[in-house]
């Protein structure tokens, strides 16, 4: 719409313009062949740009690209030229060369000097060219006070003078030039000039310092004063502006061509005289009366028949002549241009009425659609909760807009991700008050995962502890809802296990103090909360590092909130391979225990520094918990872990992390510890008082515990085999397929 407003913006400004026009003569008054033109200059024969377009060098015209437009300059004496005009037989216009000539500027000093002194400034000398400074289309201007400034030729005689004063007050009228700071003189008609000096009147010489600047200036192309010497206010500002920069003013010089010179046919000429010192006879050519064109040019003069010339004009012939007439405007012509001025102001108004129409349609569009992906994210069931639970943490969640999010990711730059999930992308911002936040861009859910999506929400907003991630608001105008949490910035625990930098390790204290940590804000969501919340998708992806490497649990967007009478879920599989409780996956039924198998899995990656799943083959993938349960019932742990950490801490308290690890990972969730259990453990390890926990039997028959463990080495797995027992078990809606996310 705007690409077509602006089409429809040229087109009217086009038609405006060609409405207004007048008829252009096609007429070429160069020589053929030759440019025409310099910039806004018409340039005719006998000037001419370039070799063999000019009569002689004294023509020749340099064409200045430099500028813009460009300029044409008079190439003997480097003088920019501004216009050039043919003579007609009714003098109405004459052959006249306007050029820009530079101030003149000259000052005392304080000391008398003679006529031939440095107070002294000459003009450009024109002695023996085709031109002469015109004495009739000049005025000589100055600008200055205190003396009398007279202006002679080149044998000394004064030609022109005028004196000012200074002002002794500041009551002075600035828009006149009688003599106050400023003072003009017309040249007397005697001989034709080509030289002019000025300089101070010698017997009206003041004895202090003085400065003054003089121009010769064209009163025809410039109007700088009328019959009475009266200038304008802004003319005046613009004349001492020219003055006081040296720019240069147009100066009018009179042109001739050699007597020799062959007019063109149908053509005239009167003849001129330049004294100079070797006397040239010099003369002017123009079209005969009823012929126009360029008489300097063969066959230059063409004929005018008629009203040729009135296009959308009345042509009224004279009555004594046919061939003469005059062009009178009609009404019709006299009223296109404000018709055509009246419709091009309509036709843009109503353009512009009509952008404001689509702008508010498409306003309003917009802010149906945003209500729209309100109530499809789960807008009202947030207002529920939100009300629901007046005065808590839920209905202080900040609500963002749209342009807020927008504008904090760059439009959602791809180089702003921070990574992605099972359950969409995390984008880096930074809102408008400077805070960085990551902003969690769900994928597209359907009316079936809009529960869990506010249920992400919810739950996060009632979590109050110092190692769980801060949800700070949302958005659900967007197609897809969006989460703002507090920016984590040393990322996710699986990056500095699975690839640590060369620059920087997990020591086994720091991992001994992110698995307290991470324990304790999960015991907190099991036993300390409101209401219990199991989070269903414990890894050590959804374990993050802040900037003193402390642990924040995160991602709760398969989280659960459950009454306290409960002691389980009943629901379909959810969560990530490798960390799924085996139990829950045969059962459906996840306890706070299936939390507890899934930390077990993240205690084993940080004593062993591998993936939960492990590729050992082509096709054949192991799961690193069986591994490990095999090694430790085997006598073979040194084997699996990290090496590095055995140098780094106690043996002991490694052994006792992993008996730990390994209560964790029993398949009889009755007979895990719980998180809180857990929770003291590790931080009685640090303690340096390692607890006494009851060892519970791993499996009833530990040759039953070895063959399974050797089974799923094979290339068996507990979780593969579960897979045959999910048809015994029936999901609603979506549930009814086994969902996992990607590692």
């Amino acid at each position: 719409m705007t690409r077509q407003l602006s089409f429809m913006l040229i087109f009217v400004t086009t038609w405006l313009v060609v409405s207004m026009a007048g008829v252009v003569d096609s007429t070429s008054m160069a020589k053929p062949g030759c440019e025409e033109r310099c910039g806004n200059v018409s340039i005719p024969y006998p000037f001419g740009i370039g070799a063999n377009c000019y009569n002689e060098s004294w023509y020749e015209i340099i064409c200045n690209n430099s500028f813009s437009p460009p300029k044409p300059f008079l190439h003997r004496f480097n003088l920019e030229v501004m216009e050039i005009t043919l003579a007609t037989p009714d003098y109405s216009s004459l052959p006249l060369l306007t050029v820009g000539t530079p101030p003149l500027n000259i000052c005392t000093g304080g000391v008398r000097n003679d006529l031939s002194s440095t107070l002294h400034s000459t003009s450009v000398d024109l002695g023996g060219s085709p031109y002469r400074f015109s004495n009739n289309y000049n005025v000589f201007m100055v600008k200055g006070c205190g003396g009398s400034v007279i202006m002679m030729n080149r044998s000394n005689e004064i030609l022109a003078g005028c004196a000012s004063i200074c002002p002794n007050n500041n009551n002075v009228p600035h828009n006149y030039c009688y003599g106050v700071s400023c003072c003009q003189s017309s040249i007397p008609i005697k001989d034709s000039l080509d030289f002019y000096k000025i300089g101070f009147d010698i017997e009206a010489l003041p004895s202090s310092h003085t400065c003054i600047a003089a121009a010769l200036m064209a009163d025809t192309s410039v109007k700088l004063y009328d019959s009475f010497g009266y200038l304008t206010d802004e003319t005046r500002q613009k004349f001492v502006k020219r003055l006081s920069s040296g720019d240069s003013f147009p100066t009018q010089l009179e042109w001739r061509v050699e007597y020799s010179f062959s007019c063109a046919d149908f053509s005239s000429f009167y003849d001129s005289f330049y004294p100079t010192t070797s006397a040239k006879e010099t003369k002017t050519c123009f079209c005969n009366y009823k012929y126009e064109g360029n008489p300097y040019l063969p066959n230059g003069c063409k004929i005018v028949n008629g009203c040729e010339k009135c296009k959308w004009e009345d042509c009224i012939p004279y009555a004594y002549d046919p061939l003469r007439y005059h062009c009178s405007k009609s009404l019709w012509v006299t009223l296109t241009p404000i018709l055509g001025a009246s419709g091009g102001i309509g036709s843009i108004l109503l353009l512009l009425g009509c952008y404001w129409l689509y702008r508010v349609v498409k306003k309003r569009k917009e802010m149906r659609q945003r209500a729209k992906n309100f109530k499809r994210n789960g807008g009202l069931l947030l207002q529920q909760q939100m009300s629901s639970n007046k005065g808590g943490v839920v209905e202080r969640t900040i609500i963002f807009t749209t342009n807020e999010l927008e504008k904090a990711t760059d439009n959602f730059n791809e180089s702003r991700v921070l990574g992605h999930g099972g359950q969409g992308t995390v984008y880096k911002g930074m809102l408008m008050d400077g805070r960085i936040v990551a902003i969690k861009k769900s994928k597209q859910v359907d009316e079936d995962q809009l529960e869990q999506f506010i249920n992400e929400v919810v739950i996060v907003s009632q979590i109050n502890h110092r190692n769980v991630v801060k949800l700070l608001g949302c958005c659900l105008e967007t197609a897809v809802p969006l989460l703002v949490y507090e920016f984590i910035p040393n990322g996710t625990l699986s990056q500095h296990i699975q690839s640590p930098s060369e620059d920087f390790h997990l020591t086994w204290k720091m991992r001994l103090q992110i698995a307290i940590e991470s324990a304790g804000a999960i015991s907190y969501l099991h036993s300390s909360s409101s209401a219990p919340i199991y989070h269903r998708d414990i890894k050590s992806s959804n374990i993050l590092l802040d900037d003193k490497y402390k642990a924040k649990v995160s991602d709760f967007g398969t989280s659960r909130s459950i009454s306290i009478d409960q002691t389980h879920l009943t629901t379909c599989v959810i969560g990530t391979f490798g960390y799924l409780d085996p139990e829950y996956f045969q059962s459906n039924q996840f306890t706070e225990k299936s939390d507890v198998y899934s930390f077990g899995v993240v205690l084993v990656e940080l004593l062993t520094s591998k993936r939960p799943i492990i590729a050992t083959k082509p096709g054949e993938l192991r799961n690193l918990a069986h591994e490990f349960l095999f090694m430790m019932e085997s006598s073979h742990l040194l084997d699996i872990l990290d090496g590095q950490l055995l140098q780094e801490g106690k043996k002991e308290d490694i052994w006792t992390v992993a008996n730990l690890a390994k209560q964790c990972l029993n398949l009889n969730g009755k007979l895990r510890p719980t998180m809180k259990e857990l929770a003291m453990a590790l931080e009685n390890i640090r303690s340096a008082h390692v607890p006494h926990l009851p060892q519970p039997t791993f499996l009833n028959n530990s040759d039953d515990a070895i063959a399974e463990i050797s089974e799923a080495r094979n290339g068996g797995s507990l979780g593969f085999r579960a897979l045959s027992l999910i048809d015994d078990h029936s999901c609603t809606n979506y549930e009814q397929t086994v969902w996992f996310n990607t590692l």
